[in-house]
C-alpha cells in the first residue's frame, strides 16, 4: 500500500472545474461566464498594445540578463508600484512612511501580509467579507489564523450592500483584529461603500482599533480612472491610519500568468520600516525566495514612462469602459423582455463581477439547459458576455427566472 493512500480527497475549485466543463462542451451558443479575466468583444483575450510594444523592446535589449532579483523584488518596480496606489503626492510617501514590496501577483502580496501580521505582531483573528474572494479564507487559513470570521456584506433580498449588516459585525470584532476590505470593484459583488461609508468604516476601525488590510485588484480596471479607483486607500493614508495593501497587476495589465504584484505598506513611523523588511525578507527566503521579473520589468517601465502610462491609461478605459456597456446593454435587454424583478443593480455594481442575484436552482437551469457557465452564487464575469451572445445571455435568464 502507499504511504499516500491516507491522503483525502479535496473539493475541487468552483470556478475552474466549470471552466473546463465549458471547454469540453460542444454547444455552440456556450457562454463561460467563471474565470476573472478580461475578454475583448469577440470573446479572445486581448494583450494590451502598451504591453506588446515593451516586450519588443526588453526582446531586443541585450543588456537584460535572468539574474535573481532581490528577495524583496525590483526595488524600482515596487516604488513605481506604491506610487501608483498611493498618487504622487501623497503624504505617506513624501514623509518616507510608506514602502512596497515586490510580490507574486495580488495573492502573494496577501499572502506576504498575512504571515507577517500573525508572526510579528501577533495577530490571529480576520474578518473577511461575505461574501468574498474564496482564496482570502484560504490564504488566512494556510497562514495559521485560529479565529477566521467574516462580515455581512452582500444584502441579497435588496441586491445591494449591507452596510448596516457590515457595520454592526466589525463594531463587534475585537481589538487588532486585520479587516480584509476590497480597495474597489469588490470581488465577487461589484458592490462598493460610497465616499460617505468608507467615512464610516475608517472611523469605526479607528475607535476600534482594528487593522485595515486592502486588496486592490482592480485599480483603474473598474471606473476607468487610477485616481478614482485608489479613493479607499488614499482616504485612509489621509486620515493617518497605518496600513498594509496588496496589489495585483493581473487585471489592470492583462498580466495574468506574469504575477505581478506588490504589497504596499503604510507606517506612522519611518523608522520600523527597516526592521518590517528585514522580517518580510525571511517570510519571502521562505517562501519562494525571490519574485520573477518580467512581468515586474513590463510593469516598471509602463509605470515610469510619461508616454507609455498615457497609452496604458487609454487602454485601461477601453476595458473597463466595454466592461460598463455590457452592463447597461444586459439590464436593457433583461427589462425590455419585461424579465420579473428589479435588475438597476446590474448597472448599480461596478468592475468585472457581477452578483445577479440569481438562486442555486436558477443557475442549474442556466448551467444544464443553457449551457452558460457559472457558479453557484450566480456570480458572473461581465467580460465573457458581447455583442454575439448578450441576446442569448439575457433570454435564457429571463427563461430561467420565469421557470
Amino acid at each position: 500500500m502507499s504511504i499516500f493512500a491516507c491522503v483525502e480527497p479535496a473539493r475541487v475549485v468552483e470556478t475552474f472545474h466549470l471552466s473546463r466543463l465549458c471547454l469540453e462542451d460542444p454547444f455552440p451558443e456556450k457562454i463561460e461566464l467563471t474565470k476573472g479575466a478580461y475578454r475583448d468583444e469577440n470573446g479572445k483575450p486581448w494583450v494590451l498594445p502598451v504591453v506588446r510594444k515593451v516586450e519588443s523592446e526588453m526582446a531586443a535589449d541585450e543588456n537584460l540578463n535572468h539574474e535573481y532579483l532581490d528577495m524583496l523584488g525590483d526595488p524600482d518596480y515596487s516604488n513605481a508600484a506604491t506610487t501608483l496606489v498611493l498618487g504622487k503626492d501623497s503624504i505617506a510617501l513624501k514623509e518616507g512612511r510608506a514602502f512596497g514590496v515586490q510580490s507574486i501577483s495580488g495573492t502573494g502580496a496577501l499572502k506576504i501580509g498575512a504571515d507577517f501580521l500573525r508572526r510579528c505582531l501577533g495577530y490571529d483573528t480576520v474578518y473577511i467579507s461575505a461574501p468574498s474572494w474564496p482564496n482570502h479564507q484560504l490564504l488566512f487559513n494556510h497562514s495559521g489564523y485560529s479565529n477566521i470570521k467574516t462580515y455581512r456584506y452582500w444584502d441579497a433580498k435588496n441586491r445591494c450592500l449591507d452596510f448596516n449588516g457590515m457595520m454592526e459585525d466589525l463594531s463587534q470584532a475585537p481589538a487588532k483584529s486585520v479587516i480584509i476590505l476590497h480597495a474597489v470593484a469588490h470581488n465577487p459583488t461589484g458592490c462598493d461603500p460610497t465616499p460617505e461609508q468608507w467615512a464610516k468604516i475608517a472611523n469605526l476601525l479607528r475607535e476600534k482599533q482594528l487593522f485595515a488590510f486592502f486588496d486592490c485588484a482592480y485599480q483603474g480596471f473598474a471606473s476607468g480612472d487610477l485616481d478614482t479607483d485608489a479613493y479607499a486607500v488614499r482616504y485612509f493614508v489621509q486620515q493617518g491610519f497605518e496600513f498594509i495593501c496588496a496589489q495585483s497587476f493581473a487585471k489592470n495589465f492583462g498580466l495574468y500568468n506574469e504575477r505581478a504584484g506588490n504589497l504596499t505598506c503604510v507606517v506612522k513611523d519611518p523608522k520600523v520600516i527597516t526592521n518590517m523588511k528585514a522580517q518580510i525578507t525571511l517570510i519571502v527566503r521562505g517562501n519562494y525566495s525571490n519574485p520573477p521579473a518580467h512581468g515586474a520589468r513590463i510593469v516598471k517601465r509602463v509605470l515610469t514612462d510619461q508616454k507609455l502610462f498615457a497609452e496604458w491609461q487609454e487602454q485601461i478605459k477601453i476595458m473597463a469602459n466595454r466592461i460598463i456597456e455590457v452592463r447597461k446593454s444586459l439590464r436593457e435587454k433583461l427589462e425590455a423582455l419585461n424579465t420579473p424583478g428589479s435588475w438597476n443593480h446590474i448597472t448599480d455594481q461596478i468592475g468585472m463581477f457581477s452578483y445577479l442575484g440569481l438562486n442555486e436552482d436558477q443557475v442549474k437551469y442556466l448551467v444544464e439547459q443553457c449551457h452558460i457557465y457559472l457558479p453557484k452564487s450566480a456570480r458572473i464575469s461581465m467580460c465573457g458576455i458581447n455583442k454575439s451572445n448578450i441576446d442569448y445571455m439575457a433570454k435564457s435568464i429571463h427563461s430561467a427566472v420565469t421557470k
